[in-house]
């Protein structure tokens, strides 16, 4: 919908625009580039580059500033150095941005747990078609129906997929959500999150806490790999994801730090080599399911961390620098560009 948002702003300020696809282009310091040029008839007066790099981040090119401020001391920059302190100190890996960001970091993630939450319930009630040339229906909401009247084996994953899938279709629609780490990826967490948070009756000040320690495993990704799929494949998007959501499970769960990074290790290894080729260039095919399949494996990498006491052989920052290299062999063709994988199935 990047095309609608610029035609949006320019016809709200009466300018022409002009709107040139080239998908055969590929620049050298990130795929995802949108160059604007203000013209005056024939002549250019200015041009500018912008990059998207993921999870809503936006650079410009040559900025000296490109790079992505250190959130935390260079310290306490991976899972290892984290764990480190912690262990020190006595924290939770929450406690870790109360200390350098202050109490009122708890206030953003208020407004953050309010916006997931919406978009659960604005995605289970509506129905209908999804807006773009696939005319892929919504399914969340018949899901949700289904999964009230599930019990047994099935009780516990069912009721998680609609949440997932409401918010995955809010997004496909151009609804409001949070990108958590993208918004490709955005229903895994607020999915799993919701669904403990019914089911336990958690107060919300835990579930506060929870979105803090996902929060710093996705910032460990992305400042030490990548959250986007046009440079990584969806490995980067639903795989961090899903790590975010099960180390966040494990610690509302009363997982220790080190159950907790074993349980997010598994989320991200077991997405790795996951390709980014959604059909038509729309968030929707196969990104949707993807979505609810990794809010159900949330789950499952949370039960069997808090199975276990936490060692394990694999640790989730050499998982980070596999992803990358994962990502990085994998031919642009898988990464985003529509022009391999599921991306030129034609039904």
């Amino acid at each position: 919908m990047t095309d609608r948002a610029i035609r949006e702003v320019f016809d709200a300020a009466e300018k022409p625009v002009e709107i040139v696809w080239f998908p055969e282009i590929e620049k050298p310091f990130h795929p995802n580039a949108l160059t604007i040029r203000a013209m005056n008839g024939a002549t250019l007066v200015a041009e500018r580059t912008y990059y998207s790099v993921g999870g809503g981040r936006v650079v410009v090119e040559g900025d000296s500033s490109n790079e992505p401020a250190q959130v935390y001391p260079p310290e306490v920059g991976t899972m290892k150095q984290i764990l480190a302190y912690c262990e020190h100190e006595g924290l939770q890996i929450w406690e870790l941005a109360l200390q350098y960001e202050g109490k009122e970091i708890l206030l953003y993630m208020e407004e953050i747990w309010d916006v997931m939450c919406a978009a659960i319930d604005n995605g289970l009630n509506q129905e209908g078609v999804l807006p773009g040339g696939l005319k892929l229906a919504r399914k969340a909401s018949q899901c949700y129906e289904k999964a009230k009247d599930v019990s047994g084996a099935l009780d516990n994953t069912a009721i998680v997929l609609s949440y997932a899938l409401a918010v995955a279709e809010e997004n496909a629609a151009g609804g409001r959500i949070v990108t958590a780490p993208t918004c490709g990826s955005c229903g895994v967490l607020p999915a799993v999150l919701f669904y403990l948070y019914n089911m336990h009756k958690f107060p919300k000040i835990k579930i506060f806490r929870a979105l803090l320690t996902a929060g710093i495993i996705g910032n460990i990704v992305k400042s030490n790999g990548s959250i986007s799929g046009a440079e990584v494949g969806c490995q980067g998007e639903i795989g961090v994801a899903c790590a975010m959501a099960s180390g966040a499970a494990a610690q509302l769960m009363g997982g220790s730090i080190y159950q907790v990074e074993y349980a997010a290790e598994m989320g991200l290894e077991h997405h790795l080599g996951l390709t980014c080729d959604p059909m038509m260039g729309l968030v929707q095919i196969p990104c949707i399911e993807r979505n609810a399949m990794a809010a159900m494996r949330s789950i499952d990498h949370c039960v069997y961390a808090l199975f276990s006491d936490g060692r394990h052989k694999v640790p989730f920052d050499a998982v980070v620098e596999v992803m990358m290299e994962t990502g990085h062999a994998l031919p642009s063709l898988y990464r985003e560009t529509s022009r391999g994988g599921l991306a030129t199935v034609r039904t």
